[in-house]
This record gives structure tokens, C-alpha cells and sequence, in this order.
């Protein structure tokens, strides 16, 4: 989980084939309405996300057992929630940085749909893990391969 632009995409595919388990970009399940929506510069609301957050859950529930790993922002302690009703034991792994390093990498992204200007909304939405949230926070100032590492140490087993 994170920001756009924390590294979730390239920590969660690595760790997907350390762990040797499925792995699914979340991206990949937003309806063409919100993309088109985010690539205009309009943030998601709560009724954007609720069919994107309802097919990663189904996604979730689909691996019961097996394991996987599944980028997705998850900025809310309701998302969150919500993903976890499909699978109560999932565990987060929270992708954390500061401003200044995402926005860097946002501006040097390219073939993104998500605008570079929505960063600031999505750090005044994100909900940092509580603690009584199956999860950890991961720093992502070192290299992606030191972040991998980090994260693989984090994911209970």
C-alpha cells in the first residue's frame, strides 16, 4: 500500500516472485471511468473506488490459501477494512516516503495514467497502518532492491 508513486508496482513484483506466489496490479482493476477520471486530474472519491476495492477483494478471496501479492494504494483505514473482509488474514506492507522523494519520481514517470498533481491528495487521504492492523511500514529511500529486501524480512510466513 501507498502513494502513487511509492514503489508498489516494482516492490510488489519482486516480492510476488521472491515469495513465489501470484501478484496483480490494481491499476489493472480500476473501470475505464476512474482512470479517465484520474488522468484529467480528478481524485477518486469513496464511490469511485468502492468497485475497484470490491474486484481486488474478489481477487484476494480467489487466493485463499495460496498466498499472492496485490499492489493497491489503500489509503484509507476503510479500504483497507473492506479488503479484508475477503481476506482476513491479509498483511499490509505500507510504502513510505517522503514527499519530496514521490514527487521526484512522479515527474520522471512516464506512460502513467495518474498525474504527477495528484500526489497531494493522496498523502492528505492516506490513513497511516494503526496498530491493530496486520501490517509493517517499509522506507523506500534506499535502492528498490534494498526496499525489496526490507519487505520480504517484513511478510510474515
Amino acid at each position: 500500500m501507498g502513494v502513487s508513486g511509492s514503489g508498489k508496482t516494482t516492490v510488489g513484483t519482486a516480492l510476488a516472485e521472491r515469495l513465489g506466489v501470484p501478484y496483480a496490479e490494481a491499476d489493472d482493476f480500476h473501470p475505464p471511468e476512474n482512470v479517465a477520471k484520474m488522468a484529467s486530474g480528478v481524485p477518486l472519491d469513496d464511490e469511485d473506488r468502492r468497485p475497484w476495492l470490491d474486484s481486488i477483494a474478489a481477487w484476494l478471496k480467489g487466493q485463499d490459501g495460496e498466498g499472492g501479492v496485490v499492489t493497491c494504494s489503500a489509503l484509507k483505514r476503510s479500504y483497507r477494512d473492506r479488503l479484508r473482509r475477503a481476506a482476513p488474514e491479509l498483511f499490509f506492507l505500507h510504502l513510505d516516503g517522503s514527499a519530496e522523494l514521490i514527487s521526484a519520481r512522479l515527474t520522471g514517470r512516464k506512460g502513467h495514467f495518474m498525474p504527477p498533481d495528484l500526489l497531494r491528495s493522496q498523502i492528505e487521504t492516506l490513513e497511516p497502518l494503526k496498530l491493530d492492523e496486520q501490517g509493517a511500514v517499509v522506507p523506500i529511500d534506499g535502492t528498490p532492491e534494498e526496499t525489496v529486501e526490507l519487505a520480504v524480512a517484513a511478510v510474515p510466513r
